[in-house]
């Protein structure tokens, strides 16, 4: 008799057979001896649109709301039909005994496999592959240690919990607000909370009045003195006059110094990634969103093997890591990490609870390098750069603390106190792995690398080279010049700066209470690692946000929106409600069913909320271009790259890109190009003013040798390529035309 393996995509179910000793490629699997290798393509089972439950619901109409099927019915994804059907092929097959599910080892990798069960009515005995990297090595133990797939049955109905509970909430109110509206309007559990703090801090970026602020400074004794409150110790004071008359009071004095201070102090590395923080990163470093970071570390975990799992949301690792450290750094020991990697082999490894810690390692550790040796010829670029994040961050947990000599000196001069500051370096330690050049300095460790942290010092005050000085000596002043500037507002959120609002929401809750605040922490705030991504996408796709340069900002449309979207459904409490009873499920600690009670009547209140409110909503973007599809007037929408125009009428939908973000750079300033279209003619625009038509462009490639192909204008074109959401409610809404 053989296993069935079910893998969740075919790179990894090839990676599988060839461990496995399966060669033999039959139709939508890989069969030897004792195995048989088959995969899913993401989801190829999800839950029925409302149609499938009665013909009524086709037709969007506010009297058939709220929807809610009395039985859950499951449906094949047309797209993957065939693959379905190969699957189920091998199910059946009499000399298959047991099932072994080696999908993602998530809740959203468990769904996949059981809705492919259940939808086939399979009923085999089922074993759990649980590993957190596609190495050979991982592969090998994990079949040696398989689990009883009956261990996971509560977090499988954690997962489908989830999935029917945002098909009722998500369908219904986005079909209420659609029908009472008649605007495509999109609302859901998490995307809507983050839209809320969008706006939020809009607000607070509107109704900010700057302020002017001063401070003071003078030479003394070749270093630069700031002025410090005496009571509070502020730099800076609001009232110029005061200053003023403390400049005044200065001249022809002399400074004294009343207090040497040195103290030894020390920084540890930061820790090692989770998902977010990798994402923030990325986004900060290199401009990628946090859809574009996930899916290059998908492509480094599948195809090359060489990091662990990315949806994870610990940051630490646990002991049974630790025996692997070292064959994980001889595998990366390529290329500019050999500067490092020798020296941290031959000595004996130093951890502790700052990055190992088997309480806060859940179902996966942080991302780590794997034991697979490294090719980086074979990556692109954008893999290269995200490899090279996590390496170094993994490397550096291991090198030695950043130790330092700080030196305040403190001293007086007409009854006013100054401090200046100094830095000496002891040890460089984790910081040279940042560095450029480990020089020792901190502008190569930091500003060469162009990696920044946090800064070591407590009050912002800049560092400077301090000569030796004795106590009480005595300083004559010069220079004394004060400063100003301006307070700022908030700014404006990035993706990076977003993805730490989702998943720390606490401050932008309205709720004082303790225990909403506490439990919205332990659930790691809106949506998961492994959503985060796709809700921001969502956003944009949904033209509810848009971006400028790597500002987000809010468009008229998702403002509206919020004005019209029930209250609760805009607050963080409520997906902190829901996830922490999706975990307790997951525990076994509370009962799906009783959740899922709750969420039919929260449904029944939300959909009649939305009936019963006053509201109007007006399409601000209204262009003068008919749709020549059924010659209503269109609407000018900005997408994340790109500007479109598209028909008012949703049952229409029809849409037209008119430019879009290329990746074709301006031959005078290097910018990225802006190519239009009008008509039949396309033509590449630049912000300094260079305009070129395609052909043109083409013309110019050539000439300079680079032998532009179809493909290579394509990729121009392609600023990237757009992934289907993979959750069952995006598949449920799927055939809703989110346009305007």
């Amino acid at each position: 008799m053989k296993s069935l393996v079910l893998a969740e995509k075919p790179s990894v179910a090839r990676d599988i057979a060839r461990v496995l000793n399966c060669h033999k490629n039959i139709s939508g699997a890989v069969e030897g001896d004792h195995y048989i290798v088959t995969w899913a393509l993401g989801h190829l089972v999800t839950l029925a649109d409302p149609e499938e439950y009665d013909k009524k619901y086709k037709e969007w109409d506010m009297s058939c709301l709220p929807m809610i099927p009395k039985k859950w019915e499951l449906v094949v994804i047309r797209q993957t039909t065939k693959q379905y059907h190969n699957v189920k092929v091998q199910l059946f097959r009499k000399d298959v005994d047991q099932i072994i599910i080696a999908t993602d080892a998530g809740r959203e990798g468990e769904l996949v496999a059981r809705w492919i069960l259940e939808k086939s009515g399979c009923r085999k005995p089922i074993k759990r592959l649980w590993i957190s990297s596609v190495t050979d090595k991982a592969i090998r133990e994990g079949f040696a240690h398989l689990k009883d797939g009956r261990m996971y049955n509560p977090l499988y109905n954690a997962a489908k919990s989830r999935a029917e509970a945002d098909w009722l909430v998500g369908i219904n109110a986005t079909r209420a607000l659609t029908c009472k509206y008649n605007a495509q309007l999109s609302c859901g559990r998490v995307q809507t909370p983050t839209l809320a703090i969008i706006a939020r801090r809009e607000d607070e970026i509107r109704s900010f009045q700057p302020k002017d602020y001063y401070g003071l400074t003078c030479n003394a004794g070749g270093v630069t003195w700031t002025w410090r409150h005496k009571t509070c110790g502020r730099l800076y004071s609001f009232q110029k006059d005061d200053l003023e008359n403390i400049r005044n009071s200065l001249k022809n004095q002399k400074l004294t110094i009343t207090e040497i201070a040195k103290s030894a102090k020390k920084t540890f590395s930061p820790g090692l990634y989770d998902l977010t923080e990798l994402q923030r990163d990325a986004n900060q470093r290199f401009g990628f969103s946090a859809k574009e970071t996930l899916n290059i570390m998908q492509r480094l975990y599948e195809n090359h093997k060489v990091l662990t799992y990315p949806r994870t949301d610990s940051r630490y690792i646990g002991t049974d890591i630790v025996p692997t450290i070292k064959e994980r750094l001889k595998a990366c020991n390529i290329g500019p990490y050999r500067q490092f990697i020798p020296e941290l082999l031959k000595n004996p490894l130093r951890t502790n609870k700052a990055f190992v810690d088997d309480k806060k390692v859940s179902d996966h550790h942080a991302i780590i390098p794997t034991e697979e040796y490294v090719q980086p010829e074979h990556m692109t670029n954008d893999e290269r750069k995200i490899y090279d994040l996590v390496v170094r961050r993994f490397i550096s947990v291991l090198y030695p603390a950043f130790e330092y000599e700080q030196t305040t000196l403190k001293a007086s001069a007409a009854n006013e106190m100054f401090t200046a500051k100094g830095k000496v370096i002891k040890a460089v330690g984790w910081k040279a792995v940042y560095s450029a050049a480990a020089s020792g300095s901190e502008s190569s460790t930091e500003k060469d690398s162009g990696y920044h942290f946090e800064s070591d010092s407590e009050d912002g005050q800049t560092d400077q080279s301090l000569p030796t000085f004795k106590q009480s000596a005595f300083l004559s002043i010069s220079h004394i010049s004060i400063t100003s500037g301006k307070t700022k507002a908030p700014a404006r959120f990035t993706e990076a700066t977003l993805l730490s609002a989702m998943e720390n929401p606490i401050k932008y809750m309205e709720s004082t209470d303790t225990k909403a605040r506490k439990t919205l922490g332990e659930t790691g705030g809106l949506g998961t690692v492994a959503t985060r991504a796709d809700i921001i996408e969502k956003l944009f796709n949904s033209f509810l946000i848009e971006k400028k340069d790597r500002n987000i900002l809010l468009t008229s449309k998702g403002r509206q929106l919020l004005s019209l979207v029930p209250e609760d459904l805009k607050k963080p409490e409520l997906t902190a409600r829901w996830e922490m009873k999706l975990s307790d499920i997951a525990k076994g600690s509370h009962k799906d069913s009783e959740f899922m009670k709750e969420i039919r009547s929260y449904t029944q209140t939300l959909v009649e909320e939305i009936k019963s409110a006053d509201g109007t909503f007006r399409h601000d973007n209204l262009t003068n271009t008919k749709c020549p599809r059924c010659g209503k007037r269109m609407l000018l929408v900005k997408g994340k790259n790109a500007r479109l125009l598209v028909c008012q009428d949703r049952e229409c939908g029809y849409r037209e890109t008119i430019s879009r973000t290329s990746n074709a750079r301006c031959p005078n300033c290097h910018k990225k190009m802006e190519l239009i279209k009008k008509g039949n003619e396309e033509t590449f625009v630049c912000s300094c003013g260079h305009k070129e038509k395609l052909s043109a462009f083409k013309a110019r490639r050539e000439k300079e040798g680079a032998g532009v192909t179809k493909k290579d204008v394509q990729r121009y074109l392609k600023n990237q390529k757009e992934e289907p959401l993979n959750n069952a409610f995006a598949a449920a809404l799927s055939g809703i035309k989110l346009d305007s």
